[in-house]
């Protein structure tokens, strides 16, 4: 089995966040390996917000975007206090369509592992797994743990 040095931990802000950090923050404490939180502002929100916000004479987009990603990395600052990660231990915050942004940190960090909850925020679309993880499941060039939200932390 190769050795697992980095563990790149995929962060929605949905209620599987914190156990999902916390569980990924053990198996690095445990392997002494690396943590690399991310967590991607989906494309399709900003889209959103820029077509309602185009009527309004002062809405700044590019402010609207910087203000987000720092509302983001200050969240992910806070989740990685709470599951006392290692001091060591990364943030990233990217923008776009969020399988193609985790696909992207993985080419550029290279973990040897991806942890990551199989539902997310869209609890209409893809009811059974979440259309991100199914496309990380059928994408992702190394391993990929997938903790089952609905079974594993509701017990």
């Amino acid at each position: 089995m190769p050795n697992i040095n980095t563990i790149m931990v995929a962060i929605d802000f949905s209620k599987y966040s914190l156990p999902t950090a916390q569980y990924a923050t053990e198996l690095a404490r445990d392997l002494g390996a690396d943590l690399i939180f991310v967590n991607v502002i989906n494309q399709r929100d900003i889209d959103a917000v820029q077509t309602i916000m185009a009527s309004y004479a002062n809405f700044q987009a590019d402010q609207f975007i910087s203000e987000k990603l720092r509302e983001r990395h200050a969240a992910l600052e806070d989740l990685m206090r709470k599951c006392h990660a290692d001091p060591s231990a990364r943030g990233v915050v990217r923008i776009g369509v969020p399988y193609q942004k985790l696909l992207e940190v993985i080419d550029e960090e290279t973990p040897d592992l991806l942890v990551m909850a199989t539902k997310g925020r869209s609890d209409l679309a893809d009811v059974v797994m979440g259309s991100c993880a199914r496309s990380m499941y059928r994408r992702s060039p190394i391993p990929l743990l997938s903790i089952r939200g609905d079974k594993f932390f509701n017990q």
